[in-house]
């Protein structure tokens, strides 16, 4: 029983030594919180730093059958995109005005973790979520800098065909 005896104390000591050192490691209660750290660590390992873009280019190409909206830093690089057929939008309804509001309320939502707040806006196409869709960037808080027409509009159009002979 002594021999038993000895090594419960014994294990009861170490335990309180563990525990004592995990107290002296932890930081005091008044210490200041610690600060989001800088890096993600990515399935692999890799470390990634936060991307934070204040100012970005929004394409909106608006065609007959989908609304799509494009994203990118000044240098062209896409940092968020997505389209109405994305957003669960099938057939016709997808190029709708409220399917594009709702397209743009997808984009915000990302570039909002990006710190996004100037949006230069470049628009093509002539379909119905071309107007939708730059009112609803100005709705949800973004500063628009400026808006600018990109539709090709032909000048003087294709060849036309030959004569008919009879």
């Amino acid at each position: 029983m002594t021999d038993e005896q000895t090594k419960n104390e014994a294990t009861e000591e170490k335990k309180e030594e563990a525990v004592v050192e995990d107290k002296a490691q932890e930081a005091p209660k008044n210490a200041p919180a610690k600060k989001r750290s800088q890096y993600v660590r990515t399935a692999k390992g890799k470390k990634r730093t936060f991307k934070t873009v204040p100012r970005a280019r929004a394409y909106v190409t608006a065609s007959l059958n989908n609304t799509m909206i494009t994203v990118t830093d000044p240098n062209g690089n896409a940092i968020a995109w997505s389209t109405a057929g994305a957003c669960g939008f099938k057939g016709p309804k997808k190029a709708t005005p409220y399917a594009a509001s709702v397209l743009v309320g997808k984009i915000a939502d990302q570039l909002e973790a990006l710190g996004t707040k100037e949006l230069s806006v470049f628009v093509k196409g002539i379909g119905g979520g071309r107007d939708s869709s730059v009112r609803t960037l100005n709705s949800k808080g973004f500063n628009i800098t400026s808006i600018k027409e990109l539709t090709p509009v032909p000048h003087n159009g294709c060849r036309p065909r030959r004569p008919r002979r009879v």
